[in-house]
């Protein structure tokens, strides 16, 4: 009997991003709610079917969102601020938009409820707020309304929520520095899962999915007790009428294992790629619970690359020598990888076939399922065991031995910048000559229709490249023209050329691929088509500098040179898998050193670096951090940037990460300015940067760009007052929150005009 097979999660973007384009028609005016509601029933049915036929045993459903799971988890446990029930609207997924984007018209004007990355992922989740007056309870019906739906086409799915323990950690107070689990909160979320579990039961569903991804951080004290106690209380209420699987992912759970496995759940999902060694060590140890099913996650949800069935098997092979109920299953939810390869028609047969994207994973499982449970002699047969070796046996590309001479040649001075910080920053002041309290963006602006709409042609070849770098000038100058008219300190180009900030470098660098269609959920509507790593890394011709160039020449203000850094470049791109990430960032890092000291011979004196996802993939235990990851992150960064001049400035930027625990790591990448995300997060980050007496200049975001919303001059004055209530004022900047590129110009020069006169304002004030 072949091994159940299990999908943690699947894509609900649609292969062509229908889900995104009917929402953002909605919230244009353009399309209907109803249309809204159609689209995703259509795409949740064919998503399904699609895993029926791939011969999928569990399928999932409630993985489909409108806007994100951790907020539907909100919603169905009734945990709604009260700001938004205010506001009203008669349908539901109204304030669900209202909540994760904000809302301002004639009904209220809201913020949006704070938005932070999941786990290590690019996936960003509203972060729920329960209130002292929140009452818990079964406020939502729409995990049942999709399990019948499914069943009514002749699928009985298998239910996934996130699970009580994550929900909890990750929710917050919004009167109090963290969430207190008093015991009724304890026992009015346990339950509400207890009651979902039962009405499930009814419906005809055999196994549930509650997701605790929360399991594999380190434990604070309580947290095992909290876990305990959540579920001594909603195990009982399966009256063995329905199966339980708790499902984690994005590392190990060694720590609480045996706890786990203590408690009796029908299914315990492990991640057996990034977890992989401590999740087999702990079930070695501690074995496996008679009548629990260990769901072995060993297709990966996190990269595209084909699964090397070799190692899939002797992962499961270990396994059952400890019990034979395994079903194979992904490691966490494919909602982390593009839909399909089906119509890449841009990349060769040969490139193609080392890929899988979520439909591709399908079929892996299947293939596993099929081979765990054959003997070695059925499995030396077995052509879908050869071929896939067949993938790995090869050599798939050629080395660059220039890039690896220029590494190996690198020294310890090629990672320290000279003079030291606090003497760059003087010199800086007063080559730049800029104002207390300076005023800049993070460096794009909003990509039109027009905008994209020039790039397609230029794309299609219904252009030339001259009438196309012509358009792109036309562009650049009325955007310097409107800075200067709304008097920003330090201005940008724009960046109207470039599609995407990862992968336009990536164009111009040796060593990647680029896919038409391969887009992933980031947050709500936003999607990304990360580029691929393919091989050795290098710099192929200059990126930025003639546009920074020609920017720079428009105006006598300070122009800043925009560009994207290496360690946010390799986790914003499908990195390879047959060489360290460490490898990867080096050779990127010399790439865009290589654009900055051209940039600083082309005249430009400030040049942000962005590395807006450098704690992004920061291992979740922190005995990992540095050995695994920050001692080469940093140091990467350091290489990009330490061969300027003194009174060359390096900005970086960083955005939707927890910042507070690394903040001497921060400081220690030794850029003279860094400005990051702080709006949603409630500015928290600032005792962190109080605390640690930290050296860079700052520009934490005073306001939210990723809602449609215009803050009041007021508004971001008040912010202001609350930042340098914390900060030495001659080292504060003030700038938005992130990029302004997928905002419309009727939000984003508004909202500007508002931050300057904020800026002029408090500068007025304090006599400057």
């Amino acid at each position: 009997m072949t091994a159940l097979t299990s999908v943690s999660g699947f894509p609900r973007i649609g292969s062509n991003r229908e889900l995104k384009k009917v929402i953002e028609g909605y919230w244009k005016g353009a399309k209907t709610l109803e249309d809204v509601r159609t689209t995703a029933k259509q795409l949740r049915a064919n998503h399904w079917k699609l895993q029926q036929e791939a011969g999928i045993d569990l399928i999932p459903s409630n993985d489909f969102s409108y806007y994100d799971q951790m907020l539907d988890t909100a919603i169905l446990l009734g945990a709604v601020p009260a700001r938004y029930q205010r506001l009203g609207f008669e349908q539901p997924e109204d304030t669900l938009f209202a909540i994760g984007r904000g809302y301002q018209g004639d009904k209220g004007d809201v913020t949006a409820l704070p938005m932070k990355k999941w786990f290590t992922t690019n996936y960003h989740y509203i972060v729920p707020e329960i209130e002292s007056s929140t009452q818990i309870h079964l406020a939502s019906t729409k995990p049942f309304d999709e399990f019948n739906e499914a069943k009514a086409l002749g699928i009985v799915t298998k239910p996934v929520l996130i699970g009580p323990y994550t929900f909890l950690k990750l929710a917050r107070d919004p009167q109090a520095e963290e969430l207190e689990f008093d015991r009724g909160l304890i026992n009015d979320i346990a339950s509400v899962y207890a009651q979902v579990l039962g009405k499930f039961a009814e419906l005809g569903a055999q196994w549930v999915q509650f997701d605790e991804p929360y399991l594999v951080l380190d434990k604070e004290d309580g947290d095992v007790e909290l876990f305990k106690s959540l579920y001594s209380k909603i195990l009982p209420a399966r009256e063995g009428k329905i199966k339980l699987l708790l499902n984690t992912y994005f590392g190990h759970i060694a720590d609480i294992y045996e706890t786990v496995n203590l408690l009796g759940f029908d299914g315990i999902g492990l991640d057996l790629i990034e977890g992989k060694d401590e999740n087999l060590a702990a079930a070695d140890k501690y074995g496996v619970a008679e009548g629990t099913t260990v769901f072995a996650g060993v297709v990966n949800g996190r990269n595209i690359w084909r699964n090397n069935y070799a190692v899939s098997l002797g992962v499961i092979d270990a396994l059952h020598t400890k019990t034979d109920n395994i079903a194979v299953s992904t490691a966490c939810s494919l909602l982390h990888v593009p839909f399909s390869t089906e119509g890449e028609t841009g990349l060769e047969p040969q490139v193609l076939k080392h890929f899988a994207f979520a439909v591709e994973k399908l079929g892996e499982l299947h293939d596993i399922a099929v081979l765990a449970d054959q003997d070695d002699t059925a499995r030396r047969d077995a052509k879908a065991l050869a071929d896939n070796q067949a993938l790995f046996d090869g050599t798939r590309v050629t080395p660059d031995q220039a890039v690896a001479k220029r590494l190996a040649a690198l020294t310890a001075d090629d990672f320290v910048r000279q003079p030291a910080r606090a003497e760059r920053q003087k010199l800086q002041r007063e080559a730049l000559g800029l104002p207390l309290l300076p005023t800049t963006t993070i460096g794009s602006f909003p990509q039109t229709k027009e905008v994209r709409a020039e790039r397609a042609r230029l794309r299609k070849g219904e252009i030339t490249r001259e009438q196309y770098d012509e358009f792109i000038k036309q562009q650049i100058d009325e955007c310097i023209k409107h800075q200067e008219q709304i008097g920003l300190d330090v201005l940008v180009h724009g960046e109207f050329e470039r599609n995407d900030m990862v992968e336009y470098f990536g164009q111009h660098l040796n060593g990647f691929l680029f896919t038409k269609n391969a887009w992933v959920q980031s947050y709500g509507t936003r999607c990304v088509k990360p580029p691929i790593v393919w091989g050795d890394v290098s710099r192929a011709e200059p990126i930025t500098v003639a546009w920074s160039a020609y920017a720079q020449s428009r105006t006598k203000h300070v122009m800043k040179g925009m560009l994207t850094g290496p360690v946010t470049i390799l986790n914003w791109s499908w990195p390879r898998e047959d060489v360290s990430h460490e490898l990867q960032t080096q050779q990127l890092a010399l790439a865009i050193r290589d654009e900055v000291l051209d940039l600083e011979k082309a005249g430009i004196k400030v040049i942000q670096i962005d590395e807006a996802a450098l704690r992004e993939k920061l291992p979740l235990r922190k005995s990992d951090w540095h050995k695994k990851y920050l001692d080469w992150a940093i140091p990467a960064f350091r290489l990009v940037h330490s061969a300027v001049k003194p009174t060359t400035q390096i900005h970086t930027h960083m955005c939707y990460s927890e910042f507070n625990d690394i903040i001497r790591d921060i400081d220690a990448m030794d850029a003279d300015v860094i400005s990051f995300e702080a709006s949603r997060g409630d500015l928290v980050v600032l005792d962190a940067i109080h605390d640690a007496n930290f050296e860079t200049e700052a520009g934490p975001g005073v306001y939210d760009i990723h809602s449609p919303r215009i803050p009041s001059e007021a508004e971001i004055e008040h912010r202001i007052d609350e930042i340098l209530a914390k900060m030495d004022v001659n080292k504060v900047w003030i700038n938005p929150d992130c990029g302004l590129k997928t905002r419309g110009n009727a939000e984003t020069w508004p909202s500007l005009e508002h931050m300057v006169a904020a800026a002029k304002a408090v500068r007025a004030r304090l006599g400057k």
